[in-house]
């Protein structure tokens, strides 16, 4: 008897939920620039969550609020000029947006770590790699002795593959390369082993052959420490490679989110189609690629409307685009699109050869 009060349906019922309690929850997240002119809202109601040991993809054209949301979560955007007009952000049981800032750095770079985009301006220029990686690890370790902390730093240079590692400590920013700058902020944002890593461009202003390798070594050490990942990039080859699921930004706002096979395969908006018709193909016909027309929105003159309207062939001269702007709503099980019209977008998307 004990057994089946045990195994049952009750029971069952609480293990569910507890599987489906995200790790990091973002919630109508708002966050506003005071700029010549007006107000800037670069983060409008933006909601997502990461689950444990998944990698959510944020994609979005320059300027679509992926990496101020992110900043805006850990509250590392500066205020002023920026005002987190409102939202929740839930770790832990706790609100980041309302921890003191005692409260939040004792989670910054402990339970959550960040790589930034550009490692030489996020890098301290007077400080060598050995002292920046040792910062971290004191500031969330204090029991550690000096010979602990040197023998861990060299550990975390040579799991991302830095060369001849102890002697790499001494070393300064200005004497790493862009690639090994990244690794560098790869081995501190490891340091700790947090349950989430946010990886924002992680692999700008690097050439190919550089970018493969450092997402590598992300990958690796992504894998090995179990961290749930937040990886924003404008790349959607990359998103296809190595997501689980994906949260398309556009003008501020969230525009589509699902599973990554699903957004590929069937996109519920006509901005994803968009982005996936600027994708080459390696199979089929030699195909031009197809850029998305206009100019992203100005985000302090917004209108009532729906922000891609104009940019938008599927809008062509519907009054509701320009009068109403269409809610995130589900489309299929964890499949969410921001269109009044999302069951044509696969009509259209095959008209202009994307599917």
């Amino acid at each position: 008897m004990l057994g089946a009060v045990i195994g049952g349906p009750q029971q069952h019922e609480t293990n569910r939920k507890a599987e489906l309690t995200p790790l990091l929850s973002v919630q109508s997240l708002t966050t506003e620039f005071a700029v010549e002119g007006g107000v800037l809202r670069a983060v409008d109601s933006v909601s997502f969550d990461l689950q444990a040991g998944e990698l959510l993809g944020v994609v979005g054209e320059s300027g679509s609020g992926k990496s101020v949301t992110v900043l805006s979560a850990l509250r590392l955007i500066p205020q002023p000029p920026a005002r987190i007009r409102s939202g929740e952000v839930w770790f832990g049981g706790q609100d980041l947006l309302k921890l003191s800032e005692r409260e939040l750095k004792k989670i910054r770079g402990r339970d959550i770590g960040m790589i930034f985009q550009d490692p030489m301006t996020s890098l301290n220029p007077v400080l060598s790699i050995g002292q920046q990686i040792a910062e971290v690890l004191e500031a969330h370790n204090p029991e550690l002795s000096r010979s602990d902390v040197t023998e861990r730093s060299v550990e975390l240079l040579a799991s991302v593959g830095v060369p001849d590692a102890k002697s790499r400590l001494k070393q300064y920013p200005h004497e790493f390369s862009g690639g090994m700058r990244q690794r560098a902020m790869i081995a501190i944002a490891m340091a700790n082993t947090p349950s989430v890593l946010i990886a924002d461009e992680p692999t700008t202003a690097l050439d190919v052959t550089i970018q493969a390798q450092v997402l590598d070594v992300l990958e690796r050490s992504r894998s090995q420490s179990g961290a749930a990942t937040i990886l924003i990039t404008h790349d959607l080859g990359l998103i296809a490679e190595m997501a689980d699921r994906v949260v398309v930004m556009y003008a501020g706002r969230v525009v589509e989110s699902g599973p990554t096979d699903e957004i590929f395969n069937s996109p519920q908006h006509p901005y994803t189609v968009g982005l996936l018709g600027s994708l080459p193909k390696l199979e089929g016909e030699i195909q031009r690629l197809v850029s998305i027309d206009g100019t992203p929105p100005d985000l302090v003159a917004l209108g009532a409307g729906c922000p891609f309207a104009e940019r938008c062939a599927m809008a062509d001269s519907r009054s509701i685009c320009n009068d109403e702007r269409p809610a995130l709503e589900l489309v299929a099980d964890s499949h969410a699109s921001a269109c009044h019209f999302s069951n044509e977008v696969q009509g259209f998307a095959r008209k202009e050869g994307v599917l």
